[in-house]
Order: C-alpha cells, then structure tokens, then sequence
C-alpha cells in the first residue's frame, strides 16, 4: 500500500498570528457579545474589525467590565467596526439582461487582502478573490470552482487564475484548503474541488496542471491523514477504514467547540439537548465542513437539529471528488515520469470506486445512498448527492443509467434537480429547495454518460427558474424553491443571501452553453 503523501508545512510568524480565531483572540468578551444578542447573526461579531490592537481592547474590558455602569453594547460600538457587506450600494438595472447583470456583478463581489484590515479573521490571500455575497464576505472553498465556471464563460481570465492560485496559496500556507479565509475557518475544510480547479485552468489552456502538483498531494494527504495507523473499521480524522481493502472518508473538523460564526446559537443548542457539548459541536462543524449546513440526511431526528451526526456518514460526493483527486493525482505523475507513484494513485483510485460499491452503491434502490457507520448500513434518505459518482465518472454505465431514472422518476422537480425528498425538516438543504452546484454536477454527470435530454430538461428547468426570479426582482440568490412563481427559499440558520457567487457561475456557464458563445 502507497503512503499518503505528506509535506510538512509551518506557516511563518506572521501567519501563525493571523490564524488566531476571535474566541481565540478575545475570550470571554467574545463569548459575552455573543451571548448577549448584541448582534441578530452570530457571525457579525466574528468578523468585526478592531480599533485598536486585540491586548489594547482586552485590557480595556478587564479594566471596565465590573464597573456598575458598564455597557457592553456600547463597549463594542466603541471598539469594533463592522465588516461592510459586498455590494453595498449597488443597483441592478432592470434592462440587463441575465448575463449582463451577472457580468457587471463579478467587480462587485471581487475583494483584495490589500483591503483587508489588520487584527480581522480575515486569511490574507495573495491575489483578488470573488465573494458570495450577502453576509458572505469571504473566499469559500466549494463556492470557488462554481463561481470560476462563470468567470471562465464571462472571459474573467485574470480572475479565473487568481481564484485557483489563492486556493494553491493557502494549501501551501496552512496544509489544506480551509473552508474560507477566516482563521475560525482553518479547523475544517469543504468538498475538495481543487483539483476541479486545475483540471478547468489546464483545459482553457491557462496553467499547466502539472505546476499544481505539490498543493494537490498535500491536500490528498490532508484528507488521508492517519490512514497507514487504522486497523479495519477504525477512523481517524477524515479518514475510515471500512474493512482489510477499503479505505474511504467523512466530513470532520478538528474542534469540537461551538462555532465561531454560530456561537450563540449553538450554545444554545447544547443546552437544550442531553447529547455531550463536544460531541454536538463537532458534527455540527463536520456539517459545515460537508457544505451541506444543514440538511435531514444529517439528523436522526429530521425535525431537530441537535440529533445530527454527521461525522458518522461516508458520502457519495466527498468520496467521488476525492476519486477524481486520486485519478489527476495520477495522471501528472505520469505526465512527470514518475510512473510508480502514477500507478500507486491509479491503484488508489481503484480502490476507492470499489469501494464506493461496496458501501454507497445500492443495488435494491437503484442509487448511491450515504453509508451509516454507527448503524452499518445505508442512510434511509435519497439525496442528490447520488449524481457525484456521475459527475467524476466513478459510476458504471449500467448504475448511470440507474441513477438517471432515479432522477427523472424522484428528484426532478419543475425548476431542477431536488435536494433530497424530505420535505418537514425546514433545513435549507432539503425540499422544496434547489441549488446551483447539485445541478450543474448532475447536468455534467448526466451529459457524460449520454442521457442528454434528461440533461437539457434540467438545464431548462433551472434557468428558467432563475430567469423568472430575476424578472421579478432584479437579483439572484443562494438558493430556489425549485416552483416558478413561488416565494423566497426558506430554511436554515440565516435569512436568504442575495449576490450569489455560485449561482451566478453556474447560470452564466449554462447560459454560455445554451446560446454557444460568450455573452
């Protein structure tokens, strides 16, 4: 068996400094702003910017904190700046078109660290970077590859560069991709779509993918980390071994404490369940880390979040893009000459899809399924996670096939690929709503094993769907009720977000596709 690739890596001084995360950094002033309500969104306080250095401020509160006429609220109003939203200030024009808006949003969603304030949770970055938007002020590791689909589609070439070579720079910097540059990020990361990131720089003939391989082995050896020490059925960090010859992963973050950017309101949660803080802290964290924050396919309990248990699920999607990691791995070995480390991945890769049958395909239902350890078994849920295998190619022809009438028969809705069936969760992963990177994975899965009409009924569906908000209001959003006509998607932690990186990346490539030139 090959070893993992490991790099070692210790970020300088002056890095190691900026890692430090607010509740890190201010303690019990952070966790008494938080705990107060002083601000409705937990992660306001968590990305302020500081006047004055963080010991200054600190030393200030201990100093005026048992006063009887001591006033927290105005404490931080007089300490702390709020980071600005992206867009703040801009209006759409309702004679633009979709891609038109789209393209006149990229300069408004795009940030510099050059602007970042010292003493913020902000990660520097080296070039410019595209936010979300909305309360999303942030480079996001998934967001990233679905948002560089429009950059590419809207000739954003600088940019599309800069977004890749960020992601390179923090791998280098800290050992993986974190889950966006906020230092109460670095504990966990999201779906590993960086080699995605490569592969389309590499095929619009902008970088050499082959440059990248450094960050690409230690990224791999960040999600396989432990796994020579595991005896079969033993986990460690995000690595499980299933039996003698699998190996495959789940989502973990490295804390179990309440998260930084959700503090109140998981401390909150613990309160009111009997499951033990720590342990609720870190799936709730793995769930981040999944990019599914929050969806019943986590939950014993669809209708209560404290019964999450997302560390104890191996998915189709984070298993699927690490195949594909495994597969590029390869093939720039060979293309490097190192044909025993490209044979070594290739056997990797293998196993892995082997794998994937043993535990996430699903003979009876036709579908890949998330694998339950706790309870050796397949989830009961049916997510459109089930594309992935498509989307990298894992899947056979005969389990494609499978798995595109599961979509036509069950996850297709009006507007586009479903989430998952579960309709009285009111998480916002779940029914009725929809999301542009499910769809774009399952239109590039379902193009790549032929079902091309199933695939144009989604791409119809879906910019119709986007199509008909923006006719209404001028925007688009994060996610969609996947029903023409209806109301704003619900669900979740926080209200709806307008800008939005993915979405705009997704409708302007499919939009790119459609008319079959740029726009």
């Amino acid at each position: 068996m090959l070893d993992a690739p490991h790099t070692p890596f210790s970020p300088d001084a002056r890095h190691q400094e900026a890692a430090v995360t607010p509740h890190d950094r201010y303690g019990e002033l952070f966790e008494a702003v938080a705990l107060a309500h002083i601000f409705q969104d937990s992660k306001t306080f968590a990305d302020c910017i500081p006047r004055r250095s963080p010991a200054e401020i600190m030393a200030a509160y201990e100093a005026a904190r048992d006063r009887p006429d001591f006033d927290l609220e105005r404490f931080v109003a007089s300490h702390f700046d709020s980071d600005l939203l992206p867009g703040q200030g801009y209006e759409s024009q309702p004679t633009d078109g979709l891609a038109t808006h789209i393209d006149k949003l990229w300069p408004v969603l795009t940030r510099n660290s050059h602007q970042h304030p010292r003493w913020s949770s902000l990660l520097s970055l080296p070039h410019d970077y595209v936010v979300p938007g909305g309360r999303f002020r942030e480079y996001y590791y998934w967001d990233s590859y679905f948002t560089m689909l429009g950059l590419a589609a809207s000739n954003q070439t600088e940019l599309l560069c800069a977004v890749t070579d960020n992601c390179a720079e923090l791998i280098t910097r800290y050992g993986h991709m974190p889950n966006g540059n906020r230092s109460y990020y670095l504990s966990r990361s999201q779906p590993p779509f960086f080699s995605m990131m490569v592969e389309l720089l590499e095929s619009r003939h902008l970088r050499q993918a082959l440059d990248y391989l450094p960050q690409l082995e230690r990224e791999y050896a960040y999600w396989m980390n432990g796994e020579a020490e595991l005896a079969p059925g033993a986990r460690h960090r995000r690595c499980v071994r299933m039996d003698e010859e699998s190996w495959l992963n789940r989502h973990w973050d490295d804390r179990d404490t309440p998260r930084e950017e959700s503090y109140r309101e998981d401390i909150e949660m613990a309160q009111r369940c009997r499951r033990p803080p720590e342990t609720l802290f870190r799936d709730l964290r793995a769930g981040s880390e999944s990019g599914w924050d929050f969806s019943g396919r986590w939950l014993d309990d669809v209708q209560d979040l404290s019964t999450i248990r997302t560390t104890d699920f191996i998915t189709p999607e984070l298993n699927a893009l690490l195949y594909h990691l495994e597969n590029s791995l390869s093939r720039l070995h060979s293309a490097a000459g190192d044909d025993t480390q490209a044979a070594a991945y290739r056997r990797r890769a293998r196993r892995r899809q082997a794998a994937m049958d043993r535990y996430l395909w699903s003979e009876e239902r036709g579908a890949y399924y998330d694998y339950d350890l706790a309870r050796g078994g397949h989830s009961p849920h049916l997510t459109a996670a089930c594309v992935a295998p498509l989307f990298v190619g894992a899947a056979s022809d005969v389990q494609a096939e499978r798995v595109a009438n599961i979509i036509a028969n069950r996850l297709l809705s009006p507007g586009g690929l479903v989430t998952t069936e579960i309709t009285e969760s009111h998480q916002q992963w779940d029914h009725p709503n929809g999301w542009a990177p499910l769809q774009w994975m399952a239109i590039e899965g379902l193009h790549r094993y032929g079902f091309t009409a199933l695939a144009e009924t989604l791409t119809d569906s879906w910019l119709s769907l986007v199509q008909e908000l923006y006719q209404r209001e001028h925007k688009l959003v994060e996610k969609y009720v996947l029903y023409p006509g209806a109301d704003f998607a619900t669900g979740g932690e926080y209200p709806l977000q307008d800008g939005f990186g993915w979405t705009n990346g997704v409708t302007r490539a499919l939009l790119a596709r459609r008319t079959g030139r740029q726009q």
